[in-house]
C-alpha cells in the first residue's frame, strides 16, 4: 500500500529525531542533507527526492534488531512498496541501488572504502562486501545506476551535525512535484 505524501511528512517529522544508526546525526538531518547536498550539485527533482527519501525503510521497519544482530536490514527495499504508484522509476530505483552503490564504489575506487564512516564500513559488510568485477558490471549496466552512485555519495557526506539545510517544507515542494500532487504546507 502506498504511503500518501502526508504521511511520509510524518514519519520524517514524528520518527526523523531518532539517531542515524552510529553517526553523529539524526534520520531526518541525514535525509536533507542529502537532498541539499543532492540540490546544490544540479541533480533533478526526481534525485533529490531519491535522496530526501532513500532510507526511509529505516523509519518504516526497526533496523536495530538487524544490524544487533548481524543481519542486513534491506532498508533500501523495505520502503519501495510504499512509494510505488507514488514516484517514478527515475526516484524509485536509485533508492533501492543506493547500498549496492557502496558496493560498486568499494570495487571501482580503491580509496573510496577508507572514506566511509565506522558505521558505513561495518554495514557493508553485512550487504555483502565490495562487488567482484562481475557484480560491478551487472550493476552498472543498470538503468540509474550512475544516479545510485551519486546517491551514494551525498549520503556519505550527509552526516555532519553541524550543516545547515532547507527544511522539510523546502523538500516537500519538491515531493509534491515529482509525485504530481501538491501537498498542503
Amino acid at each position: 500500500m502506498a504511503l500518501k505524501l502526508e504521511e511520509m511528512t510524518g514519519l520524517y517529522l514524528n520518527q526523523g529525531a531518532a539517531q542515524y544508526g552510529k553517526e553523529a546525526v539524526t534520520q531526518l538531518q541525514h535525509a536533507l542533507q542529502c537532498a541539499h547536498l543532492a540540490e546544490v550539485s544540479g541533480a533533478s527533482h526526481e534525485l533529490v527526492a531519491a535522496a530526501l527519501l532513500h532510507d526511509l525503510g529505516h523509519l518504516i521497519a526497526s533496523t536495530a534488531a538487524g544490524q544487533a544482530t548481524g543481519v542486513d536490514d534491506l532498508h533500501q527495499f523495505v520502503a519501495i512498496p510504499f512509494l510505488r504508484g507514488v514516484f517514478p522509476a527515475a526516484v524509485l530505483d536509485p533508492i533501492a541501488m543506493h547500498v549496492d552503490a557502496k558496493r560498486y564504489l568499494c570495487f571501482a575506487d580503491p580509496a573510496y572504502h577508507a572514506t566511509l564512516s565506522p558505521a558505513s564500513q561495518r554495514s557493508l559488510v553485512l550487504q555483502g562486501g565490495p562487488f567482484d568485477q562481475a557484480g560491478a558490471d551487472a550493476f552498472m549496466a543498470k538503468p540509474f545506476a550512475s544516479d545510485a552512485v551519486a546517491l551514494r555519495r551525498w549520503d556519505d557526506l550527509a552526516k555532519d551535525p553541524a550543516a545547515i539545510t532547507p527544511g522539510w517544507e523546502h523538500y516537500q515542494a519538491v515531493l509534491g512535484r515529482v509525485s504530481g500532487t501538491l501537498m498542503p504546507a
